[in-house]
């Protein structure tokens, strides 16, 4: 909102408020309110419902048109103004019919209904006229109904440029228009996405959630042959007494509704992209995820999964009551008997092996209060540093690049960083899959401000298809090809000297490294010809402000930190940080996977990155804790890979597992399995009996984040909590109680009664979260880490100095090292692996209920028509794809997303899944397995074809349909309409 104020006069009366801002939004703030329908704040003005008229300088506007400004002068009291209004409500209600009392959308959220309501229309002038469409239940998640459809376009913009999916248009030339799925009249099959943009911003009921159907209210669950003689009656019924009787009615109905619906703010509990929205529920009945203008990173986007993917709370899947084994049975046990025992055989592990023989892995899917707890336990209690967290198995490579190069392990600015560049690189992420919702933010910025994208990818995502230039690389060269490009700039002037000379060491050590590293090179070692390296280095060369996106295409691999140092390397040959529009940015995959290293839960660091190998910052920790010096180690502890390396070879002989995945996400399924099975005790904490927990000796029932209080931290370093949306479900508990209950049995009764006072505690001790409170973490606010003592943020990094003890970034030289596994003449074939937008991590929360899971049911293998043509092989065919550890049986997918003899595979399904086939090679700075580097032979399977392994209904293959804006001028050119006040004689077309 504008800070500066203006004067408007308006129906006489002098106004004052925020300059330059939509004067609907104006007059809000004056608590006025101007009818409307089609305006939304978060979308462009659309011009297409009429309701909105007024009077300027003699002539009648659309309101929503119109910004404040210093003078304006508007007549909304006009008698051409006011029938014009209400000409354009009489050709809504054309469209639409009102039968709000048994509506499921009669929550107070309707605008259609509110603003016809608030305008007083005394009677349905205009007779309603049904529409030659049946309702579409074709989607999993939602409805469309051309019957109510008031042919406003909200959900056309948000899809085209809010969302920036291209799949929704109006075609208003249509003898009957409605709401198109890229041209067609089906949402199955089309290219929605499911993300939900357009049932948050429907004015209506014409696009409503399937969970808002069919008990919203006390008389919408009656069957439709008793519900549609009611309505036909009460339609008559209007004509007779008006409609504004029988609209006081849906109004007492939706303060009934309103009484019983309970509206709460969460923040998603998926990917790293930090969404928050409120949840609207009915006791235990989740009616709907609503975002808000408000909210911080995502304002009204969602994806499928923030939106839809929340069947997961009520499954009766879920753990009730802690478990405890029992003659290789699990068995119901009291929390008292469960933390009880835990709390024994820990003490007694480290008494009887030492405190190093116990590993904790903390949750990426936790608060930061709960990873916190964990490493506190670990420290002050049982005295090791081994606890860890997921961010091993994704993003370390990323953090150490950061460490070694600028000093943060986190994004260097925001998402408004991003959408500001002129140039995005984005390698080694499917961003609109793995992060949509940050992907429609770039989408929208090169659709409309014409951003360049460069992508470094072997895969031709989505991504990959809008880019500006596509380097189809070979698998696991990054870190040439970002070499190659670095020493481009030096020897072609693009190299920001001054900043480098101000700001920058190991300038000139870093330039000799760069011998090797020619365009020639580069192209032999990548695949990629040395004209397209040419054009990328130039399209850098010459772009004002650069931002690098990477992710697991890039950390998954035996050098991935260096691959990471690598492209932080050329951001600062560039001078691409410390400016808006620039820097590094690791895609973070689970939504506290930052959070979770932040707070602690890293074998090497204390919350805010203070390491527990210097004895000043132990000495602090060990004062703060009350715990004597000597009980915190000094020792750097061990890892998630080296935990389960290690319970194998029973030198760790505990493990207490937290809302982790381990057994199905460690690499090397069959080592893990041996591993865990190794243990002398084993203790998981999670919401369902996962693959990790079959193994353990005792299972703890946690609660998701809807059912507790906390705080998370998304990929962009922003702190944002989060509340109760209802209560825990049976004998469940939040994550932070089981973890101060467990302590105080373990003799440290800390007394925590809420989350908010174990972050007073960080906030007291760790420099990076000093002003950190929840007092302002309150509501839609939140912080950006380092947080300054007055509570002040920092969005930007690297403004002035970089993480260094003299403030300045270090250039690090490097040496190309070829991947730890290639294809070589026995196993032949690469095979990639990644997310699936439907999907997430081991499908524990997203398989539950079945709608998530029916966009596509069955794993599968993507093979390119080039080896589908070498093999024999058609859609739906069986393969048997065995790498040096193991097999799994798959039908294949041939599609152009994958070229030449470079495989695609989903990480999600199949319960042991990709693990039975990725081995032990690593990382060797950080542990990190390389998932990406994996090699396989295929055989084929005499076994009938599966039908359709991608369903037709999936949404990978429709078709978009690209449009700029609502083409509302179609409309008003049509012979037969007329603008208001005039009357028009076929409302129900426009």
């Amino acid at each position: 909102m504008s800070l500066q104020k203006c004067t408007v006069l308006y129906d006489g009366r002098a106004l004052v408020g925020p300059q330059n801002v939509p004067l609907i939004d104006f007059l809000e703030t004056c608590n006025i309110t101007l009818p409307h329908v089609c305006y939304h704040p978060a979308l462009d003005p659309l011009q297409t419902c009429d309701v909105c008229w007024v009077e300027q300088e003699g002539k009648l506007v659309r309101g929503c048109t119109l910004r404040s400004h210093e003078g304006l002068v508007i007549n909304s009291l006009d008698t051409q103004a006011r029938a014009a209004r209400e000409e354009g409500m009489d050709r809504l209600l054309a469209k639409h019919e009102l039968y709000c009392t048994v509506c499921e959308h009669n929550t107070g959220d309707c605008t259609l209904h509110n603003t016809m309501v608030d305008m007083h229309i005394p009677i349905q002038r205009y007779p309603y006229t049904r529409k030659p469409y049946v309702k579409d239940h074709s989607n999993p998640f939602y409805t469309y109904d051309p019957d109510q459809c008031i042919l406003c376009g909200r959900c056309v913009d948000a899809c085209q440029n809010v969302e920036v999916n291209e799949t929704l248009s109006i075609d208003y030339t249509m003898e009957h228009p409605r709401v198109l799925w890229d041209g067609g009249n089906q949402i199955a099959g089309s290219s929605c996405v499911s993300c939900g943009h357009c049932v948050t911003v429907c004015p209506c009921n014409a696009l409503l959630e399937k969970s808002m159907q069919p008990d919203a209210g006390p008389f919408t669950s009656m069957r439709q042959s008793l519900k549609r003689p009611l309505i036909d009656v009460i339609k008559v019924l209007e004509n007779s007494t008006g409609a504004e009787i029988i609209s006081g009615i849906s109004v007492i109905d939706t303060a009934l509704r309103q009484q019983e619906i309970k509206r709460t703010k969460t923040v998603c509990t998926y990917c790293g992209v930090g969404c928050s929205f409120e949840m609207w529920t009915r006791d235990r009945q989740l009616l709907k995820v609503q975002p808000v203008v408000d909210a911080p990173v995502n304002g009204i986007s969602t994806c499928v999964k923030g939106k839809f993917a929340w069947d997961f709370i009520n499954s009766p899947q879920r753990l009730t009551t802690p478990l405890i084994r029992e003659n290789d049975r699990f068995r119901p046990a009291s929390w008292e008997e469960a933390l009880t025992l835990v709390a024994s055989r820990l003490l007694q592990t480290r008494d009887q092996y030492g405190p190093d023989s116990i590993g904790f892995i903390g949750s990426s899917k936790g608060s930061n209060e709960e990873a916190y707890l964990t490493q506190k336990i670990a420290r002050a209690i049982i005295g090791t540093n081994s606890v860890d967290n997921s961010s091993r198995y994704c993003q370390n490579p990323a953090t150490e690049g950061l460490f070694r190069t600028v000093g943060y392990g986190g994004d260097a600015g925001t998402i408004d960083d991003l959408q500001q560049a002129e140039l995005v690189i984005i390698v080694g992420s499917n961003t609109a899959e793995n992060h949509p919702v940050i992907a429609s933010r770039l989408k929208a910025a090169k659709k409309h401000y014409g951003q360049k994208w460069l992508v470094v990818d072997p895969r031709r995502h989505e991504m990959a298809e809008r880019a500006d230039l596509h380097l189809r690389i070979h698998p696991g060269s990054d870190l040439v090809w970002a070499s190659a490009m670095a020493r481009y700039m030096f020897d072609h002037g693009y190299e920001d000297a001054g900043f480098l000379a101000e700001r920058v060491n190991q300038v000139e050590a870093y330039r000799q490294s760069l011998t090797p590293f020619t365009l020639d090179y580069a192209a032999q070692i990548t695949g990629i010809q040395e004209e397209t390296l040419r054009e990328a280095a130039e399209l850098i060369g010459k772009a004002g402000s650069v931002c690098i996106m990477w992710a697991m295409g890039i950390t998954q691999h035996s050098h991935g930190a260096d691959t990471s140092t690598a492209l932080s390397n050329l951001l600062l040959v560039t001078g691409n940080y410390g400016r808006p529009g620039t820097g590094g940015y690791p895609m973070r995959g689970h939504n506290n996977v930052q959070g979770a290293s932040d707070f602690g839960c890293l074998k090497n660091f204390y919350p805010g990155y203070e390491s527990v190998s210097d004895p000043q910052i132990r000495e602090k920790w060990a004062k703060a804790w009350g715990v004597p010096a000597e009980r915190l180690s000094l020792k750097v502890g061990q890892d998630n890979f080296m935990m389960v390396e290690l319970a194998r070879k029973e030198v760790i002989r505990a493990m207490y597992v937290i809302g982790e995945e381990t057994a199905f996400s460690d690499a090397d399924a069959e080592n893990v399995h041996q591993g865990f099975t190794n243990l002398d005790f084993l203790v998981v904490q999670d919401l369902f009996l996962s693959r990790t927990a079959q193994f353990a000796d005792v299972v703890l029932p946690g609660c998701p984040s809807v059912e507790k209080e906390g705080s998370f931290v998304n990929t962009e370093r922003r702190i944002q909590r989060f509340y109760p949306v209802m209560a825990p479900l049976g004998d469940s508990r939040p994550d932070w109680w089981i973890l101060t209950q467990l302590a105080a049995r373990m003799g440290h009764d800390w007394g925590y009664q809420h989350p908010q006072e174990i972050m007073a505690e960080v906030a007291g001790i760790a420099e990076s979260f000093a002003g950190v409170s929840y007092s302002r973490l309150e509501g839609w606010k939140s912080q950006i880490w380092p947080v300054n003592a007055d509570g002040s943020s920092t969005p930007l990094l690297y403004t002035e100095r970089f993480k260094s003890p003299d403030g300045r970034a270090t250039l690090y030289p490097l040496s190309w090292q070829p991947p730890a596994e290639e294809a070589d003449a026995e196993y032949d074939l690469l095979l990639n692996n990644g997310r699936m937008l439907e999907h997430f991590q081991s499908t524990n929360q997203t398989g539950q209920g079945g709608r998530t899971t029916s966009l596509s049911p069955d794993w599968f293998v993507e093979i390119s028509p080039q080896l589908a043509s070498a093999r024999s092989l058609q859609e739906g065919d069986w393969v048997k794809l065995i790498s040096r550890r193991g097999e799994v049986e798959v039908p294949v997918v041939v599609t152009d997303r994958v070229q030449g003899k470079v495989l695609f595979i989903s990480i999600h399904q199949g319960k042991d899944g990709i693990n039975k086939l990725t081995g032990e090679h690593h990382d060797p700075s950080v542990n990190t397995p390389a998932y990406k580097e994996l090699a396989v032979r295929l055989e084929t399977l005499d076994r009938p074809p599966l039908p359709d392994p991608l369903p037709k209904h999936n949404f990978r293959h429709g078709k978009r349909t690209a449009i700029d804006k609502v083409p509302v001028e179609e409309k008003w050119q049509r012979a037969d309409y007329r603008e208001p006040p005039a009357t028009e004689p076929h409302p129900e077309k426009f």
